[in-house]
């Protein structure tokens, strides 16, 4: 297989220009260490800060090197965690959804690789004064949370600012990127790599459930949606101007425009949408993921995901002559 040679393969050393995105309850170490193995990075979702979940997912990436990420401003009301996985020696250490300044000094201190996802300027610009070594460019394809920005123009923009004000710092772009068409097209957008979600998400050693993932590959980019109803329903209160992207199924169909009502039912509502997505149902809680599940007819192995994408980017960039006239 051709390699993608790039600024982020030759700074981590990686073989490919790929990480997993560190999902919460759905990116382990299983999953982290497969994307490694394969010529990636993966990362381990500290998602909202459980420290035994957190030990159990390193020690399942065994030996493996592998990043963390953690959910900011929830990781915010436990720092003992960001010591926690520092003390692991993470190949990279990433932030998304909050303010990374104040935790820039322990990272730096650590030596690891800061990775600052953004969804606006105002947070590349956040990224840069803590020193970020990476930044992602985050659209609101993506599933999960996320904001407002659009892949395709947000990613050559957060290009043009670095390469203008910080050109060390390399850069990442997310949002609806699933196979080796989305990884090209990042490059060419002026991207060092990609960081992929949905993707790896429907794969055989994420911790997603096979009912959800089933929903997944059944689906179109057509059905999802932003909301805050699943925010809600489980009780987490996400700062603006953050929602989240899951599909739009019977749970989002009851409550649509009903957030009040979803408030004031939740003694009784929470339960039941906890039981509901323990249990993998599709209808009755979310189902997170973006619109690249337009994109995805299969669940294999992390490893081959990240075989295909390498592979069809390469291809394609070496045909990219072909328009020429």
């Amino acid at each position: 297989m051709a390699r993608l040679a790039t600024r982020l393969t030759e700074r981590l050393g990686i073989a490919h220009p790929i990480l997993s995105a560190p999902m919460a309850l759905a990116g382990g170490g299983a999953l982290a260490a497969a994307v490694t193995r394969a010529g990636g990075l993966g990362l381990i979702g500290g998602g909202y800060g459980d420290a035994d979940w957190l030990e159990q997912q390193f020690t399942a990436a065994g030996n493996t090197r592998i990043g963390c990420g953690f959910i900011t401003w929830s990781m915010a009301k436990k720092p003992e965690l960001l010591t926690q996985a520092l003390a692991h020696e993470p190949a990279a250490l990433m932030l998304s959804f909050g303010d990374p300044r104040p935790f820039a000094a322990e990272i730096a201190a650590s030596g690891v690789p800061l990775i600052c996802q953004c969804q606006s300027l105002e947070h590349v610009r956040q990224g840069l004064e803590a020193g970020a070594a990476i930044i992602v460019a985050q659209g609101t394809e993506a599933g999960g949370h996320g904001a407002s920005r659009a892949t395709l123009p947000f990613v050559p923009e957060v290009a043009d600012l670095l390469a203008r004000e910080s050109p060390d710092t390399l850069l990442l772009a997310a949002g609806g990127i699933a196979d080796g068409r989305g990884l090209a097209a990042a490059l060419m957008l002026g991207a060092d790599g990609a960081l992929v979600g949905t993707r790896f998400w429907a794969s055989r050693e994420a911790l997603a459930h096979e009912r959800h993932q089933a929903a997944a590959v059944a689906a179109t980019g057509d059905r999802t949606v932003r909301s805050s109803l699943p925010d809600i329903a489980r009780q987490l209160d996400w700062p603006k101007p953050f929602d989240i992207r899951t599909a739009n199924n019977a749970f989002i169909a009851q409550w649509a425009g009903r957030d009040h009502e979803l408030k004031a039912a939740i003694a009784t509502e929470a339960p039941a949408y906890r039981e509901a997505f323990t249990a993998g149902d599709p209808d009755r809680a979310a189902v997170i993921f973006g619109e690249a599940a337009g994109l995805i007819a299969d669940i294999p192995s992390a490893g081959e995901i990240v075989g295909r994408m390498a592979g069809e980017a390469a291809a394609l960039l070496g045909r990219a002559g072909r328009f020429l006239a």
